[in-house]
């Protein structure tokens, strides 16, 4: 093929959190890794510095870390039987525009999935029976929480995580979160600190009878020597994390914690500014060679190597391999094709609540500041005679105070112009406080990612379709956990209380809670329901490891970045530890 370069052992598209995490991975076992990123470089120290970094108006409402839509975007519908059009802003989906991908400009909420999100399947017919489950598309993982937990420490060493365990090698320990899966030792570093509203959401739900716990952060409290040898320094609490970068080194993303120690390894190449297009199929039409791939200057290329990676945003990765055609696509008709299969989002809800005479002093946040009880996240309270499955995290939030951002926090019925709002936002600014509910959201038949059959992107390549609305099952979920949080949030005090449940209205991808897009790859140990096996391997072409939130089958009630950077720890593990010495679809031992 032309403007063929020179062949690499493997070859990384994306170098977010999970290709950064595997090209340290396998670079440092001594493999040649050639990472092909479609944004360019940002470096923390010089694109991100303190004095340029916070500015509101750039970062947070124009959005400018992330990929312009003039690049790319998707195409989207609630039902099959609806035409979908493109999407024209972005708020439900972030995608990354540089090296470091989202992990740039994410908030740094770093949760592990809990032992149950992995065996939805398998726990809920246990406890509840099969009937539970009818109306969905539930698998298990092929992986339990137990096989993941090192790959979690791992992820969180070189993260410097800062945190409180609640289960220490299964023994609790109150002040952590005690719902958690067991783990070998405690987070890198301590806790982050309170604020007010976080010392009285803590107090309120103690009194309660709920179990309250600082929420673990990928903004780290102190400073820290990851075990790559990178230093980083600890949060000043500015409250610009989220859709900013961050220049004190604090926030945990690859730019701070990965890149210095990858980019100095010889056996480890970068190319910027240059986007894959699809994989190339080997003439067996069970491997792949390589890649191809196109410069900002519209000069094509092709990148051959032994092992190929798709480690970009998870809806990319989904849209690579359909582009490649590895797989099967997935009909919502028949339930045949694993490619597309089980997409997810976050069932999300907020509970504000206004307090006379505190003083909140919102400005003093954090990405991941916060204060969570878990008593009905996940399956840590009895379904028995509920109508649903899975649960919500409910956290008392000082992630920050923009004012641009916080504009129309104001009491109900305020006008929201003129003098009467900035007379109202002068006080209100300060005696606002916020309960988010951060909840599972489980799969069924007619949610799921395909090509657009009419939309094109720039290269000619059809955009990706996402079909989905909420279910019955999540929008009983979110109902009930969001009655938990007002009643929490009367018994601390709050007045005027608003609530702005998602599920109240049809899904749409512009005015939402959370960024958090899950599945269309889906890992699973049947290669009928799941693209990929339990090392994010494909069924269909061995030599194709897919990395990141599109292999979760569901997801929890809870970010997926951790549980991405343990992933692909695992798979990068697997690549070199077995599949270099015998390749081939790899066996669990």
């Amino acid at each position: 093929m032309s403007n063929a370069r020179p062949k690499a052992d493997v070859v990384i598209v994306g170098l977010g959190w999970a290709g950064s995490v595997m090209a340290e991975e396998l670079t440092r076992a001594g493999l040649n890794v050639v990472a092909i990123e479609r944004g360019a470089w940002r470096d923390t120290s010089t694109d991100f510095p303190p004095a340029v970094d916070p500015d509101e108006l750039r970062w947070t409402t124009r959005r400018e870390l992330l990929q312009p839509m003039s690049v790319e975007t998707t195409t989207f519908r609630n039902r099959v039987d609806q035409k979908a059009a493109p999407v024209r802003s972005w708020s439900a989906f972030q995608f990354g525009w540089n090296v470091g991908g989202a992990g740039a400009h994410w908030a740094g909420m770093s949760w592990r999935f809990t032992p149950w999100d992995f065996e939805v399947a398998t726990r809920t017919r246990e406890r509840y029976g099969a009937g539970k489950l009818k109306e969905l598309q539930v698998q298990d993982w092929g992986v339990t929480y137990d096989e993941m937990e090192p790959y979690y420490d791992r992820f969180e060493r070189i993260a410097g995580t800062s945190g409180t365990a609640g289960n220490i090698q299964g023994q609790k320990h109150p002040g952590g979160n005690v719902f958690e899966g067991p783990r070998k030792r405690d987070y890198p570093t301590p806790a982050l600190k309170d604020t007010h509203w976080m010392r009285t959401f803590r107090n309120t739900t103690d009194q309660l009878g709920y179990h309250p716990f600082t929420i673990p952060a990928g903004n780290i409290s102190q400073a820290f020597v990851n075990p790559l040898g990178v230093t980083m320094g600890p949060c000043t609490y500015c409250g610009f994390c989220d859709f900013h970068g961050c220049g004190n080194f604090s926030k945990s993303s690859p730019q701070a914690c990965i890149l210095p120690a990858l980019m100095r390894r010889p056996n480890f190449t970068l190319l910027t500014d240059s986007e894959v297009l699809h994989a190339v199929k080997h003439e067996d039409g069970k491997t792949l060679t390589g890649v191809k791939f196109i410069t900002k200057e519209g000069v094509e290329g092709f990148q051959p190597a032994d092992i190929v990676c798709f480690t970009a945003y998870q809806m990319d990765n989904v849209r690579l391999m359909l582009l490649s055609r590895v797989g099967e696509q997935y009909d919502p008709h028949t339930g045949r094709g694993t490619i597309g299969r089980n997409y997810n989002y976050q069932t999300c809800s907020s509970v504000t609540g206004f307090f006379d005479d505190h003083t909140m002093n919102p400005f003093i946040g954090g990405g991941a500041l916060g204060v969570q009880i878990d008593d009905f996240n996940g399956d840590n309270f009895d379904h028995s005679n509920l109508d649903f499955i899975g649960g919500a995290g409910i956290m008392g939030y000082s992630t920050n105070g923009r004012p641009i951002q916080n504009a129309n926090t104001v009491r109900p019925g305020t006008k929201r112009w003129g003098s009467e709002w900035k007379k109202a936002y002068s006080r209100d600014y300060q005696q606002a406080a916020g309960i988010f509910c951060q909840g599972t959201s489980m799969p069924v038949r007619g949610a799921y990612l395909d090509l657009d059959p009419t939309y094109k992107d720039r290269h000619g390549q059809p955009l990706l379709r996402l079909t989905f609305d909420w279910n019955r099952n999540d929008t009983r979920m979110l109902h009930y956990t969001t009655q938990r949080a007002i009643e929490i949030m009367k018994a601390a005090g709050g007045k005027d209380i608003m609530v702005d449940n998602q599920t109240e209205t049809s899904w749409n991808p512009y005015m939402q809670h959370s960024s958090h897009t899950i599945g269309g790859a889906v890992m699973g140990a049947d290669p009928h329901t799941s693209a990929l096996n339990p090392f994010l391997q494909s069924w269909d072409a061995h030599n194709l490891f897919v990395v990141g939130a599109s292999a979760f089958p569901n997801n929890g009630g809870y970010n997926p970045t951790v549980t991405v950077g343990a992933l692909a720890i695992r798979a990068a593990r697997a690549i070199h530890e077995q599949y270099v010495k015998n390749p081939g679809p790899l066996v669990r031992g």
